[in-house]
């Protein structure tokens, strides 16, 4: 049954403007012995501004909306109400949690994220995805996780299959809702609501809160309570941000240059296509093969072993350098990125905020560079309109930008009619097939040609 709010949504939601400020202790949010122990071990002292404000007002039980980017602490923010909540006694017949994601990557960290904050707890995680074998997860499913972290379209898959029931679920998460609208999940996940219990628990994190967004919070949650945990700029200030103009064919040389100027600790270069990721790969490994692994690129088309196993070197440091597109971006969470660079130049400036949030996490230094090539100077443009902020030009000493050598002048199309009017345009201005390098017939065949022709060309 649809679970459809019956108040309109200006009435309907409740906002709560919350600054990010500096929070105490995790003992001061209502978690039990048990989390706060799971908490020590995994290393966390101070909450965050966003686990300050979530975790109380989600104990609580209520449906809660945070507006909240990646790298400000938000998954655990999620993670630890819901590992209160099933800790206490419910419901049987299926997981008790559930939480959706957009990308194979991001369910991985999510997963990740359980594992290691539920530590001295009997609470199972299962991450259902594509690109893997659905027996293996039908298997895992089979032993009654307590919590399932999925894409949509796997588990709306489960659902179909009957080996995953909501009739147990006590709360859900939607993770990056922005994002996983934007790629169209939309149906799916509206169809997997619709299956839930009416009397769940609803949270949704999204670093922005469009209007599809808006409605689907207003159509699928309780009278949620907005948390506002965005700065006004939308790029974080610890991120330092600048451009390079550069023609496109000399945008592979300025970031070898670039690399060799900055040496990052790790970087992620930001590329349009899958296509042009495998390409920038290539080239770099092929000629920063002093180091293997070094460089390694990820992107939709590849199999899904490769992909994790290319995460897995990238979070323990093996690899250094790694091209991505924005589909698996989103999915990469880790605090020693310390370089962004758009080869590519994205199309949306939410593509942009979400590329250079990649560094400069849990508050840490980072550093953004956007190669922009002639043509691209009103995307540039709307990309500072869109964070409120003006990007550094940055330029490399001794490096040539753009190619000097001549280029041949353009040969310009003959008019429409043939060589009439190409014989005629000779005739009547030489000077100006000259300048045009349009054709020249010989003169005999020109005389040929009289003034009545001529004039009909015209």
């Amino acid at each position: 049954m649809d679970k459809v709010s019956d108040h309109p949504a200006e009435s309907g939601v409740t906002t709560t403007a919350v600054a990010p400020q500096a929070a105490g202790s995790f003992r001061e949010l209502g978690l039990s012995a048990v989390t706060l122990a799971a908490v020590d071990r995994a290393g966390y002292t101070t909450p965050t501004p966003v686990q300050a404000g979530l975790i109380p007002r989600a104990l609580t039980g209520i449906d809660v909306l945070g507006q909240a980017r990646t790298g400000t602490g938000k998954t655990a923010s999620f993670v630890l109400p819901i590992l209160e909540r099933v800790l206490q006694p419910g419901r049987e017949g299926g997981p008790r949690a559930l939480v959706l994601v957009p990308t194979r990557e991001l369910a991985v960290q999510v997963k990740d994220e359980f594992e290691k904050l539920a530590q001295g707890s009997k609470v199972h995680c299962v991450a259902v995805y594509g690109g893997k074998p659905i027996k293996g997860q039908i298997d895992k499913l089979a032993k009654h996780p307590a919590v399932v972290v999925g894409t949509p379209g796997r588990v709306l898959d489960h659902m179909s299959r009957g080996t995953l029931s909501f009739s147990a679920l006590d709360i859900v998460t939607l993770d990056e809702a922005d994002r996983m609208l934007d790629i169209g999940f939309r149906p799916d996940i509206e169809k997997i609501l619709r299956r839930c219990p009416d009397s769940r628990q609803t949270l949704l994190l999204s670093a922005t809160v469009p209007p599809p967004v808006q409605k689907l919070a207003t159509r699928y949650m309780r009278d949620p309570e907005i948390l506002d945990f965005s700065t006004n700029e939308l790029a974080v200030e610890t991120i330092e941000q600048r451009y390079f103009t550069v023609d496109p064919t000399r945008k592979f040389d300025l970031l070898e240059r670039l690399l060799d100027r900055e040496n990052p600790r790790q970087v992620i270069v930001f590329c349009r296509t899958k296509r042009g990721t495998d390409k920038i790969h290539d080239k770099l490994a092929r000629r920063r093969s002093r180091s293997s692994g070094e460089v390694a690129c990820i992107h939709g088309d590849l199999a899904q072993s490769v992909r994790d196993r290319v995460m897995r070197q990238f979070r323990d440091g093996s690899t250094r350098i790694l091209v991505a597109t924005d589909v698996v971006g989103r999915g990469i969470d880790v605090s020693s990125v310390s370089h962004i660079v758009n080869y590519d130049i994205p199309e949306f400036c939410d593509d942009y905020v979400h590329r250079v949030g990649r560094t400069g996490r849990m508050g840490r230094e980072g550093i953004a560079f956007t190669f922009v090539t002639p043509e691209e100077g009103p995307q540039l443009t709307r990309i500072e309109m869109r964070i409120e902020r003006l990007l550094q030009r940055d330029e490399l000493e001794g490096f040539e930008a753009f190619d000097r050598r001549p280029k041949p002048a353009p040969v310009e199309q003959l008019p429409t009619g043939g060589f009439e009017r190409a014989a005629a345009a000779a005739t009547e201005a030489p000077e100006v097939a000259e300048a045009t390098d349009a054709p020249k017939r010989p003169a005999g065949l020109l005389g040929k040609r009289g003034p009545k022709r001529h004039r009909r060309a015209l």
